[in-house]
């Protein structure tokens, strides 16, 4: 085949049952335009997982590259090597416990044939909660242009956290590829700011993937601690979430030095304005290990605005599920997540 248009490029770790799934939501009509690049992270359930995409390739028309790490390389080791692996014009990342809205690649894929100068183009996602309600994350009213340049860089840093979805053209990122935030799982966010910073990017309102509220099938599950080097269950600590959000600051400090911009602060302070998913995530722990949590994020000075404060008022006077539904609420009120 010439060269696809689009690699989906799948982070598989240790979960078959959801890459499977994962798999059989990939409905695009332009079959010929497409390659699946699939990286296992020496999980496990490697041979189950395996198994999986050898039983996709036998049924499926879509090229399907399939690479295992013969030693784990973490999110960002493994988010290197599919770019490296990958063949197309643009790279759309996904993890293997994502999906993709039935006809939205198509409709991707036109968007990008339209805007072939495009760098980066964000996009809409949902979010599906326990009760299957959907919600949707819709950044602007309609789609939106950006010259290259540090505004750019700025708007769409934090809209741009989530991999599911995640598209870039891959001769803009590869230059930019680096071991030097290994571990922060954030490299697509450094990607996305040295693109941003030199390539016309976009948003794009159409809703693109979906990913699950509940993690369920992360019960009994497990990761790999490199730094320990021992299997651990997989669910967010304190300490994976404090870390976590360090890694921001790595990120943008490393770009303010190497551009001389300043954009650290003000892009703290517009993840502040946002921060409830991340407050949210320890709420039910108990008011204690939530107090705790909210101590170690002060320091970070991600309290630098006042809808932090209301977010942790109201999660610690109402609790998380009916924040979570009056927040769901208010965005299907207005239609799309508010400018605050």
């Amino acid at each position: 085949m010439d060269k696809p248009t689009v690699s989906i490029c799948v982070l598989s770790y240790n979960r078959p049952e959801t890459l499977l799934r994962l798999l059989k939501t990939i409905d695009a009509g332009r079959t010929d335009e497409i390659e699946l690049v699939i990286c296992e992270d020496s999980s496990p359930r490697q041979r189950e997982i395996r198994e999986v995409v050898n039983e996709f390739r036998a049924q499926q028309p879509y090229p399907v590259g399939y690479f295992e790490n013969p030693k784990n390389l973490g999110y960002d080791g493994t988010f290197r090597e599919l770019v490296t692996r990958a063949n197309g014009t643009w790279l759309v990342f996904m993890g293997d416990d994502d999906e993709f809205v039935p006809g939205a690649l198509d409709k991707v894929m036109g968007f990008l044939d339209q805007h072939p100068d495009l760098g980066y183009v964000l996009k809409s996602h949902y979010l599906i909660h326990d009760d299957q309600m959907k919600e949707r994350f819709r950044y602007f009213r309609k789609s939106e242009f950006f010259e290259p340049g540090i505004k750019a860089y700025m708007e769409l840093f934090r809209k741009s956290v989530y991999i599911a979805g995640f598209t870039i053209r891959r001769e803009y990122a590869e230059p930019y590829l680096t071991n030097r935030f290994d571990g922060t799982m954030l490299i697509q966010l450094y990607l996305l700011a040295e693109v941003a910073l030199r390539y016309p990017s976009a948003y794009f309102d159409e809703p693109f993937t979906q990913q699950y509220a509940s993690h369920e099938h992360n019960v009994g599950d497990v990761m790999f601690d490199r730094e320990r080097n021992k299997f651990v269950p997989r669910r967010p600590t304190l300490d994976i979430s404090i870390n976590f959000l360090k890694s921001f600051a790595l990120i943008t400090e490393f770009i303010d030095r190497i551009h001389k911009i300043t954009s650290t602060e003000i892009i703290k302070k517009d993840m502040s304005k946002y921060f409830y998913p991340s407050l949210a995530v320890h709420r039910d722990s108990g008011l204690r290990f939530f107090f705790n949590y909210v101590r170690e994020l002060n320091k970070l000075g991600f309290n630098s605005s006042v809808y932090y404060y209301v977010y942790v008022v109201l999660l610690t006077l109402l609790g998380k599920r009916t924040c979570d539904w009056g927040i769901r609420f208010l965005k299907k009120i207005i239609g799309h997540t508010p400018r605050l």
